[in-house]
Formats: C-alpha cells, sequence, structure tokens
C-alpha cells in the first residue's frame, strides 16, 4: 500500500497532542508550490534541508575541536545529528509533531561560522558596524537565500513554522537579535517543537563534550567527581556493571547523563503541561514561560555542568590556542577580501556586481559559509607566496 500525504496528515490528526503543530495547519511558504504527493510539508523541509550544501559543509567544521584533531570528536554535523536524534524522541514522547522536530534540528546550526563560537565572535566584531552577525540569523539567511538551489525561488523556500524554530532557536549560547524575531513572534514562546530542539540541543553538547573531553584528556573522571549529577550517574553504571572497562564505562557514564536529561525533561514538561489548558499550538506559544522545561534540580545540575565545561574545557589553554589562532585568521581572509574583493569566487563577484547586499554582508556569507578546511587553504592561497 502507497502511503500517501493526506494518509500521513490523518495520522497526525489523529495521533498527536492538540497542542502539536499539524503539518495540513502550516502557514505555508513565501513562494507558493504545488504540494508533494507523498511528503507532508514539515518532511519536504527535513528533505530540502539533509540535501543542502550548507548541511553538508558541517562535516567540516568545528564543534569544539578541529576536524583535524581526531577523527572521534565531535563536528558540527555530529552534534546536529544528536540534537536530532535527542529532539526527535522528545517530541515523541510529548506528542508532539517529530518530522517539524527534526527539520528544525537539522537546520538549527546551518549558519555556523568555521571553528566555533570563537568564529561567530569574530565575525561580529568585524562586522559590528554592519548589523553584526548572530548565527541563528545566518541559519535563517541560509535557507532564505544563500542557498541557490532552485529556479523559481531563493533559498530553499521552507515553512514557517521551519523557519520559526531556526530564529527562536534559544539556549545558553543562541539569541538572535530581537528585531529578527519580530516576524516570528505570534506569542511570547515559539512551538512546542521548537523548545523541545533548544533544550535538546543544550543536553547534546553538555553530555557529548564531557565525552569528547575525556577522550581528549583535558580533564578525568576524578575531576568530574565534583559534579553531583556525574556522582548520580558513576554510581548508577558501578553497581549495575561492577568491571567494565575504562572506555565502555565512559560510554555508559554518558549514556546515563543523556537519559537522566530526558528522562526529566519530559517528567517536568509533562507536569507543566497537566497545570495549564494547552488545547492548540496557539496556548503553547501564547504561554508566559516554556512549556518544554527540566526540574529546578536539574537546571541546577545543568548549571554545575556548564561552569565546569566553561572552567576546565573551554577555556583550556589548547582550546583557547586554536579559538586565538581561528580569529586571526578569519580577520585576514575578511580584511582582505573586503580590499581587494576581485579574489572572490565568480557567484560571490556575481552577487557583487547585482548589488544584492553590501561588500560586507556578502564576504560574511561566504566566510561562515566556509569550512575549518577551506578557511585554512583559503588562508594559505592568499597569504603564502607559493601557493596559488
Amino acid at each position: 500500500m502507497i502511503i500517501k500525504r493526506a494518509t500521513q496528515e490523518q495520522r497526525e490528526r489523529s495521533f498527536l497532542a492538540p497542542y502539536a503543530v499539524l503539518a495540513e495547519n502550516s502557514r505555508g511558504r513565501a513562494h507558493e508550490e504545488e504540494e508533494c504527493p507523498y511528503r507532508t510539508a514539515f518532511q519536504r523541509d527535513r528533505d530540502r534541508i539533509t540535501h543542502s550544501r550548507a548541511f553538508r559543509r558541517l562535516q567540516y567544521k568545528t564543534q569544539v575541536f578541529a576536524y583535524y584533531e581526531g577523527d572521534h570528536y565531535r563536528t558540527r554535523l555530529t552534534h546536529t545529528l544528536e540534537v536530532a536524534q535527542i529532539a526527535r524522541s522528545v517530541a515523541q514522547y510529548l506528542g508532539a509533531n517529530e518530522e517539524l522536530t527534526h527539520a528544525v534540528a537539522l537546520a538549527h546550526d546551518l549558519g555556523h561560522t568555521p571553528f566555533g563560537h570563537a568564529g561567530e565572535e569574530a565575525l561580529h566584531h568585524l562586522m559590528h558596524e554592519h548589523g553584526g552577525f548572530e548565527h541563528n540569523a545566518q541559519s535563517l539567511r541560509v535557507v532564505d537565500l544563500l542557498e541557490a538551489r532552485y529556479p523559481d525561488f531563493p533559498g530553499l523556500n521552507l515553512t514557517y513554522e521551519t523557519r520559526s524554530g531556526i530564529i527562536r532557536h534559544a539556549t545558553v549560547y543562541d539569541h538572535a537579535p530581537s528585531h529578527l524575531v519580530q516576524e516570528f513572534m505570534e506569542g511570547p514562546c515559539p512551538t512546542l517543537e521548537a523548545q523541545a530542539v533548544s533544550l535538546a540541543d543544550e543536553i547534546a553538547y553538555n553530555c557529548h563534550d564531557i565525552e569528547d573531553g575525556l577522550r581528549s584528556g583535558y580533564f578525568d573522571e576524578n575531576d568530574l567527581s565534583e559534579l553531583e549529577i556525574w556522582q548520580r550517574v558513576t554510581r548508577i553504571i558501578r553497581d549495575r556493571y561492577p568491571h567494565l572497562d575504562r572506555d565502555t564505562f565512559r560510554y555508559q557514564c554518558i549514556r546515563a547523563l543523556i537519559d537522566t536529561f530526558i528522562r526529566d525533561l519530559v517528567s517536568a514538561t509533562e507536569a507543566r503541561l497537566a497545570q495549564g489548558k494547552y488545547r492548540t499550538p496557539e496556548d503553547i506559544m501564547n504561554a508566559d514561560q516554556p512549556v518544554v522545561t527540566i526540574s529546578p534540580l536539574m537546571q541546577d545540575w545543568k548549571r554545575q555542568l556548564n561552569r565546569f565545561l566553561h572552567t576546565r574545557f573551554y577555556t583550556h589553554h589548547k582550546i583557547l590556542r586554536m579559538q586565538y589562532k581561528a580569529v586571526r585568521l578569519l580577520t585576514d581572509l575578511f580584511n582582505e577580501y573586503l580590499q581587494r574583493p576581485s579574489q572572490l569566487p565568480p557567484g560571490v563577484q556575481k552577487r557583487i556586481a547585482e548589488n544584492e547586499d553590501s561588500l560586507s554582508r556578502i564576504v560574511c556569507d561566504y566566510i561562515a559559509g566556509m569550512t575549518d578546511r577551506f578557511a585554512l587553504d583559503e588562508h594559505r592561497k592568499l597569504f603564502l607566496p607559493y601557493e596559488y
């Protein structure tokens, strides 16, 4: 039996919670298109994101470690896939729309620069007189304009709901400028699906940065023992498996850490849903606080985890050394392209000739889209005499 779009939309009506966003109720796309007979609107968004060049480039963009520092550290792509997996699980447990959640999760970091947050801070500083730079806003810019793949419209022409989830993504590190969010302010809060992605992002980078930090040797289990949540998960794993080797023990602890976060999130969110009358997606968006949440105890544990990672990992001298190099490298590229734009490739030259944007913004777009590897190669070609 062929399962067509209408059948899938009927399943959403039958099985999702009343506060879930239904694909058939989407506010649509900026450029009208004929509906796909087999995929819902959000499945179509997901597929367009997955097949985009910006998504593929995440493979060689830094999460914490640059791509060449080891094959087993997270990249921006593996982080994105882990966020998507956690967010989809949460959406399923809460009766939210998995496909919308998946699309937002896959797109949430498309606008990230090479070299992680150091690259973002560098571009924000370089663009401070031209509107600044923020990667949520850049992610929306990627899907709305920069992914030029279709003859009938710019960008990917995603649904309003997916675009809203991208620009309203909110974590410790993610807050788009308020003037850019205005178009998507249906209420104080984003959809439940977008909220699930935001917390899934925080869970993913906290837990997996612990794993990468252990693998790198920048800290060890003794250092982590000061954290209450680490004490809890290690006790669980030691009681259950008293004779594990070190690598398996670490993996099981990270697994238990993620599970602890997700169980708490579902429980705390379920309690908050029970307290209110959330009968529609609009009820979620008009709530006075996000509905997807974690318990006060878990919030305290997460703050401890954030502080630990900041002091013992993100500010480790080897991490900072790479970040400072990244800032110098991107600054060199930006200034060189700005002063001598004739060195930019033909596609970028075309945007400049057509006055699509200011020269600064076009150069910023070009650099933000680079992978770590490409940025390093470009810097060599521009500044070393025997490269071309």
